[in-house]
């Protein structure tokens, strides 16, 4: 059965979902680097993404905070509401690592005073940019209320998952949000959106430091897929499939 295809991303697919008001969001083994510069895949890493994500969205449901999951269709897809993505990044640093430390020449590593909350323009073909608030509003990217909503969602979501990532021997170094729109009779409000996984998160050991994520691929380090399969495994959501059911479908419409 072909199905419609909505949109493709640098990590994965959105096709038409089975009812109004969903999608299916397909994830890739693909991965990018550096604004899509470095290509590669890494592979398995769409079927741990897919469960990880899962898992994450569905515990921070638990504590209330609202999120475009409904459910996980099989190994590599997932069902969840259609949103308007609200078009910009928001990255939560607890640890300087990355541009950070380029930037403002902060040593890799050090634990920084607060969470810092920087936004990005998603748009690839500027490199996604960091914006302010106040061109966030002037441009009528996001008004100062979902703004607001926005950073009060994301302070909450760094501190669940803070300990969470702790408790099983990992350091939450960074990671990126993105939200959206949900339109329910006439009445919107702010969801997370996206996924949470390696791709999108900074995780380092806490005993030794080993970066865990995609910084791995970035920085050439090697042991990824086994990097991605160990965060999957702490979590407790390590499919019981072997690597050959993790590799993607042959033919994928």
């Amino acid at each position: 059965m072909r199905r419609k295809k909505i949109y493709e991303g640098k990590a994965k697919v959105l096709f038409e979902g089975p009812e109004p008001g969903t999608l299916v969001q397909y994830f890739k083994d693909d991965a990018t680097a550096f604004n899509n510069q470095k290509q590669g895949l890494i592979a398995g890493k769409g079927v741990l993404n897919n469960r990880i994500s899962e898992f994450l969205m569905q515990k921070l449901e638990e504590i209330g905070i609202p999120t475009h999951f409904v459910r996980r269709l099989n190994m590599r897809e997932q069902l969840i509401r259609e949103v308007e993505i609200i078009p910009l990044e928001i990255i939560v640093r607890n640890v300087a690592a990355g541009s950070i430390s380029k930037r403002l020449g902060i040593e890799e590593g050090t634990i920084l005073p607060r969470a810092i909350v920087e936004y990005c323009l998603k748009d690839d073909a500027l490199g996604d940019p960091m914006v302010t608030e106040e061109h966030i509003t002037a441009f009528g990217w996001a008004s100062p209320q979902d703004l607001d909503e926005m950073l009060q969602l994301t302070l909450r979501i760094n501190d669940f998952l803070n300990g969470l990532f702790l408790g099983i021997g990992l350091k939450l170094v960074d990671f990126k949000l993105e939200f959206g729109r949900l339109w329910e009779d006439d009445q919107m409000r702010i969801v997370l959106a996206d996924e949470i996984s390696p791709d999108s998160c900074r995780l380092w050991d806490v005993a030794t430091n080993e970066k865990m994520d995609k910084d791995r691929f970035r920085r050439d380090l090697g042991k990824v897929e086994e990097a991605y399969q160990e965060v999957a495994r702490r979590l407790g959501v390590l499919p019981e499939a072997g690597p050959v059911d993790m590799k993607p479908p042959k033919v994928m419409q």
